[in-house]
């Protein structure tokens, strides 16, 4: 015997709502614990000093020098040739900004004469604002 002859069977239905709360909660919980860490292309140890950190500039021309002497210039490696086309390059990524601040983040053990290099590239191409990177002793 059929006892439910008036009634029609409801559709199933899936409910997303339920679903749509879980994966917001997920993701504002892997935005809040996620490090965001700047990756660069050189392995370099920076050397050491007392100072307070520096907020990012939208300005900055990131000059990368490892203890072999490479260069890296705005995330592009820049094989050294002269000064001059150094400084050709360190124009080039300084075009549009204003006020550009050369940053030069040198490894401990780089020479004394990759910087200078740097420093006199960024002389030749008009760049005066320099500063340099170095990592806390604490």
């Amino acid at each position: 015997m059929d006892f439910r002859r008036g009634k029609g069977e409801e559709p199933l239905e899936i409910n997303l709502v339920p679903l749509i709360d879980v994966m917001m909660v997920i993701l504002i919980f892997l935005m809040i614990t996620t490090t965001y860490s700047k990756y660069t292309e050189l392995q370099i140890n920076l050397p050491t000093a007392e100072a307070d950190k520096q907020l990012e500039r939208p300005n900055e021309v990131n000059v990368l020098v490892n203890s072999q002497g490479q260069y890296v210039i705005n995330h592009s490696p820049t094989p050294f040739t002269t000064v001059e086309a150094l400084a050709d390059v360190l124009r080039r990524a300084a075009m549009n900004q204003k006020d550009p601040i050369i940053v030069i983040s040198a490894d401990a053990n780089a020479t004394h004469q990759s910087v200078v290099r740097v420093m006199e590239a960024a002389r030749v191409a008009g760049l005066s604002q320099i500063t340099f990177t170095t990592q806390s002793s604490k």
